[in-house]
This record gives structure tokens, C-alpha cells and sequence, in this order.
């Protein structure tokens, strides 16, 4: 007996309908970016594994996809080796490349490798899947879309503003009401600096960004466990529960990081976003949050993360600026900024509160019934000449009772059928039926064109 076919945990076949809605929020993500004039790029789904290797931190390696080497793999791999199990030495002997965990860090690749030419400031945007080897879960998966936009070679903070009107107006095209959380990368290591943990300043941040899924109480004793003097603890504690409104925690990290050069410069370059922001006009909530870390090792300046406000879900947009990440690649003194949309989350969420419009749902919009011979070459002319106007129509294939092509249109929600008969066919008109409705009019090809 043939075995079940199945896929991977952590990922999801997605039907013809699922994928009319994603390439909704593909298109809708691609029309916004564009409008702010940035371009499309791709790269590699598999990049080598110098490349990707240390750039997202110690939790961020132990995630990525590894490919074995093509061949005979194990070729150099000793006895001893295989008995000692020491998986990091291995996997440096048995892979050469891996799936990529995000879009960023091959976006700097491309960067230093096609840097004769490019233009600078130059705004990329990509759309493209990537991988992590993560436990799945809800909302969690190990193969996901990312939609990017970065802009490098400018260190203005008018691009921060720019990224988060963009983020803004993507989900007020798909409905979905946001808070925007921000943070800066120089206020974390201004609070490293007062607590007397300059040197930890990544244990500190990859706990404190926890604070959402474990609670507080679980960070101090995890920051503990780290090595974290007690007393620095206690003095994290206020900065962490700070509360107000933007402007009231500006003011008070102003006070607790005024002995911090690095953590004010931080607190300035937020005042400029937030205020230019803010001027810009926006919809969403933007929410200042000194425990937003992202836990990525490659952010310098500002942090953006976005929640959806009616759905339970984890962040559904981030980013921020990594102003050294091109570097560890030899090419120095380039800053970037950039956000990625998690396509899958969003689709979630979409599902969720059932926002997608009805063009979004259906893949063809009228069915021409088949009668037979000649109403069904009369109906393939006129299907071209409906396509030509744009519509998505389609002739079913077989001269089968009626009740089964009915079925046809209705178990794929295709809103109108045409009917092409005898009589249709002596007077050149179709029959439109509109399948919601149960409404019939008889009108020309014309016509439809206009009406549809």
C-alpha cells in the first residue's frame, strides 16, 4: 500500500483561492513600494554559507537551513570526526551553502558585489521566500514570504520616515488597524552603558525582547543566568516599565541616559522619526517601546516592529537600520535602512477578520456554458475578446448537463455564467447570469465588457 504523501512541519500547500488572495497582498505590497519609487531585485534561494553565517547572532545560526554538499559529502570527514559528533565542525566540512533566513543579508551581498553598478542612495525592493529551521506554531512557520524594501547609501533619517508612511499606508489599503513599535539600537546600548554592561549588551537585548512572550519576570531571571550582575537587573527595571505617552518616555530615558553619549544620540535620532512621522500624517498608533530589541545583531540605529491591534499574532512587519551590515562583507562606511512585511502572517491576519475584497477571492470572473460544437466555438470568440477588455473568463470544457457546469461555477465562485444557446446564437447576445443575485440579462459582448 502506497504511503501518504505529506510535507514538511512548517509548511502549507496554499490553493487556487489562497493564492489569489496572497498575490492580493503581494500586488498590493509591489504597488506601494513602487509609488515610492523603489526597485525590484531577486537573488539566490541558497547562498553560501560565509555569507550568511554570523550575521544574525548565535539563536539566529543554530536556524539556519544547511544544504549537504553535492557528491560524496562525507569526503574529508574523519572517523573520529563522525564519533565525536561535534555538529559546527561538521557542518563546516559537510556544507558549503544554505537556504537564506532572510532577505537582508543577501541584499548586502548584492550590494558589495554589484557595487560598480549601482547608484547611491539605491531603494531595492524584493518579494521572495525564506527559511528557518524554527519549532512551527501558530503564526510561525520554517518557509515564509518576505516583502523588503531597504534603501542604502544615505545615513538620512527622512528614509525611516518614508519606510514607516509605507508601512502605514500598506495596511490601510488591506484594512488591517496597526501599532507601530519603535525603539533605537544606540538608546539599548546608552541602557548597557548606565547599568555597567557595555560588554553585554547582546545577552541584554536578546533576553529583554522576550519581555512579550515570557513576561518580565522571566527575562531578569534569564538576564541572571547570563551573568547579569544582580544589581544591574534592579537597575533595568524602571527603563523597562516605563509608561506614558511618547513624548513622557523620551523625557524620562532623557533623565536616565543623560550620562550616556551613545544612548542620547539614540533618543534624538527617535524624536526626529517620531515627530517627522507624525507631521507626515498617518493612521496607525506609533508607540515607543525601550524593550523592543528584535534580538538581530546587525541593527544600529532605529528598531520597527508592527502588531495588528485585532489579532493575536506575532510581529506582522519590522526592521530598522543597520548602518555596518555591508561591512563584514569588505565594503565600509555604507549605511541601510530597511523593513520586511511577513507575507504569511498578514495573510493570516487577512483571514482572520475576513478583510480581502471580492476581486480577491475569485480567480475567474464569468464561465461560459457549453451547449455543444457550435456554441462553444461562438463562446470561445467571444471569451478573447472579453480577456482583451481584461476580464478572467474561461468556457467549460464539456458539453455536460447543465446542473453539473452550474456546480462547476458555483464550487469555484465564479460570479457570472454566460449562457450561449440556439436562440443566443441567431441574434448574437449572451445570457448573463449573475450568480449571487440569480438576476439573467441578455446583452452583446460589448455590453458585458462594459458592465463586468
Amino acid at each position: 500500500m502506497a504511503q501518504k504523501p505529506s510535507i514538511p512541519k512548517g509548511t502549507r500547500d496554499f490553493s487556487p483561492e489562497e493564492m489569489a488572495k496572497r498575490n492580493y497582498i503581494f500586488d498590493t505590497i509591489k504597488e506601494v513600494f513602487t509609488l515610492h519609487g523603489f526597485r525590484q531585485i531577486e537573488t539566490p534561494s541558497m547562498e553560501n554559507l560565509s555569507t550568511l553565517m554570523g550575521k544574525y547572532g548565535e539563536e539566529g545560526d543554530k536556524l539556519l537551513f544547511k544544504i549537504l554538499n553535492s557528491g560524496d559529502f562525507l569526503k574529508g570527514v574523519t572517523d573520529e570526526q563522525l564519533i565525536e559528533r561535534n555538529c559546527p565542525r561538521l557542518t563546516s566540512s559537510l556544507c558549503e551553502k544554505g537556504l537564506r533566513y532572510d532577505l537582508t543579508v543577501p541584499f548586502a551581498r548584492y550590494v558589495v558585489q554589484h557595487r560598480n553598478e549601482l547608484q547611491f542612495p539605491f531603494k531595492r525592493f524584493q518579494i521572495q521566500p525564506v527559511w528557518r529551521a524554527d519549532r512551527p506554531q501558530k503564526g510561525r512557520y520554517r518557509e515564509f514570504y518576505q516583502c523588503d524594501a531597504d534603501v542604502i547609501g544615505t545615513d538620512s533619517l527622512l528614509n525611516e520616515i518614508d519606510l514607516l508612511e509605507i508601512i502605514d499606508e500598506v495596511f490601510r489599503r488591506f484594512g488591517i488597524s496597526i501599532t507601530i513599535k519603535l525603539n533605537n539600537r544606540k538608546v539599548l546600548s546608552g541602557i548597557a552603558e548606565i547599568i555597567g554592561e557595555p560588554e553585554r549588551i547582546t545577552d541584554i537585548t536578546v533576553a529583554i525582547d522576550k519581555i512579550d512572550k515570557i513576561g518580565i519576570e522571566n527575562v531578569n531571571a534569564e538576564l541572571l543566568e547570563k551573568g547579569i550582575s544582580q544589581e544591574a537587573v534592579k537597575q533595568l527595571q524602571p527603563i523597562l516599565s516605563l509608561s506614558g505617552t511618547n513624548e513622557e518616555k523620551l523625557e524620562s530615558l532623557s533623565k536616565l541616559l543623560a550620562s550616556s553619549e551613545t544612548g542620547m544620540k539614540g533618543i534624538e535620532e527617535l524624536k526626529y522619526v517620531i515627530g517627522g512621522t507624525i507631521a507626515a500624517g498617518i493612521d496607525a498608533r506609533l508607540e515607543l517601546d525601550v524593550s523592543l530589541a528584535r534580538g538581530l545583531n546587525y541593527y544600529t540605529g532605529t528598531i520597527i516592529e508592527v502588531k495588528a491591534n485585532d489579532v493575536q499574532i506575532g510581529s506582522i512587519t519590522g526592521g530598522g537600520r543597520y548602518d555596518n551590515l555591508t561591512g563584514v562583507f569588505g565594503m565600509e562606511g555604507v549605511s541601510g535602512v530597511g523593513i520586511s512585511f511577513g507575507a504569511d502572517r498578514i495573510f493570516d491576519v487577512l483571514n482572520q477578520l475576513d478583510l480581502y475584497p471580492s476581486e480577491a477571492k475569485n480567480t475567474t470572473k464569468l464561465m461560459f456554458v457549453n451547449f455543444g460544437e457550435k456554441e462553444s466555438a461562438a463562446s470561445l470568440k467571444y471569451a478573447k475578446r472579453l480577456r482583451k477588455a481584461g476580464i478572467s473568463c474561461e468556457v467549460y470544457p464539456e458539453n455536460a448537463k447543465m446542473k453539473k457546469q452550474m456546480g462547476y461555477a458555483n464550487d469555484n465562485k465564479i460570479p457570472f455564467v454566460a449562457i450561449v444557446g440556439e436562440n443566443e446564437l441567431e441574434k448574437g447576445t449572451i445570457m448573463l447570469k449573475d450568480m449571487q443575485k440569480g438576476e439573467q440579462q441578455e446583452l452583446t459582448v460589448d455590453e458585458i465588457a462594459a458592465k463586468l
